[in-house]
């Protein structure tokens, strides 16, 4: 038999032991440190409740080329805000701006493998997911605002149900703007284009119609690789907004701007119908109203920094090129009239033109 010691005059054999273990005594204190301990627990999960919900909300990752402290970045950072105050801090984002996670076309090789939840995009990642969508990029075909903004309205819903088709929610449009050629020597006419070193977005078949229409060899490159190949001379001709031009310093290796507008880039966010369906369904309403609310002021504050971004340009020695004459602009426009032709079944059908043609027709 196994004896304790209990001190130098008295033993307690095993069996006492387990005896005096389970008196009521002692299992009312092992009970009394069960439920402590659960009480402590239960202390440590709700005092500390706001932070364990912020640990455990959905995160939308979104993704953009717009850099920190852009108007971009500016206002989707008060939206998460509107919507951390409206799901109850259920709901915010992971952003990744100025192109960390790639130019647009590896951002939505990352949304179809789940790694980026939501991005901002120009025509060109738009047209990457519904190539139909490019027909608001066509080259020379808006005048003016007045008509871009009564188009995007006539075929919101239309674009709408065709991003749902391929697996996408459009949170809402952000036009980039108007599209100016950036250049070292001035372009005042076709003629003067066509010898230019002039870059392409790679991978975009709209603008490499509409170069092959003017007679220019583009070089087709990654965003990203621009301003290195302004520095090095691989090319001396860009072409972007006023803003993008700005932000991006593409204008301090150019020194012209020219006053004619190639195009109105079209741009919008997108998400994911998997990671939107996975959000809160009492949500869901949420974070799209409240998207498309903030991306209109954000449209709104776009319009407002292109053109102080061409003051801040011209302050810092860029010229700006005057509009070709009449009989040179209409030579422009004629390669608008047949880059429509040439892309017509191959990024968008007849019927998308020609919806498109008859409402600039019912605002002309």
């Amino acid at each position: 038999m196994i004896y304790f010691k209990r001190n130098k005059t008295s033993r307690f054999s095993l069996p006492e032991i387990k005896k005096r273990m389970l008196r009521p005594a002692t299992l009312g204190c092992i009970v009394c440190g069960i439920l402590a301990s659960l009480l402590l627990a239960l202390v440590l999960i709700f005092g500390q409740a706001p932070e364990a919900m912020a640990a455990q909300k959905t995160r939308i990752k979104f993704s953009t080329l717009a850099p920190e402290g852009s108007s971009w970045m500016k206002v989707m950072r008060t939206l998460e805000k509107e919507l951390g105050r409206v799901t109850g801090g259920e709901v915010g984002f992971k952003f990744y701006p100025g192109g960390v996670s790639g130019d647009e076309i590896d951002v939505i090789r990352k949304m179809r493998i789940g790694q980026v939840h939501a991005a901002g995009f120009t025509g060109v990642g738009l047209g990457q997911i519904l190539p139909e969508v490019r027909v608001l990029d066509l080259p020379f075909l808006f005048r003016n605002d007045k008509e871009i903004e009564y188009i995007y309205e006539k075929m919101n819903d239309y674009f709408t149900a065709r991003f749902e088709e391929k697996g996408y929610i459009l949170l809402g449009w952000v036009p980039v703007g108007w599209i100016h050629f950036f250049s070292k020597e001035p372009v005042t006419s076709v003629a003067s284009l066509r010898p230019k070193k002039a870059w392409m977005w790679e991978g975009d078949p709209l603008v490499q119609a509409t170069y092959g229409g003017l007679g220019v060899s583009p070089h087709p490159l990654s965003v990203t690789d621009v301003l290195l190949s302004l520095q090095t001379g691989m090319i001396d001709t860009v072409y972007a907004s006023p803003m993008g031009a700005l932000a991006l310093q593409w204008f301090t290796k150019v020194n012209y701007m020219s006053e004619l507008r190639m195009a109105n880039a079209t741009g919008g966010v997108l998400m994911t119908k998997r990671a939107f369906n996975r959000l809160p369904d009492k949500h869901k309403k949420a974070v799209r109203d409240i998207s498309q609310r903030y991306l209109k002021k954000l449209v709104q504050k776009i319009q407002e920094d292109n053109n102080q971004s061409i003051t801040v340009m011209k302050q810092n020695g860029l010229k700006i090129t005057p509009l070709p004459n009449g009989s040179e602009l209409e030579k422009f426009y004629a390669v608008g009239r047949e880059v429509q032709n040439k892309m017509n079944g191959k990024l968008f059908s007849q019927a998308v033109l020609d919806q498109v043609m008859a409402h600039l027709k019912e605002i002309r």
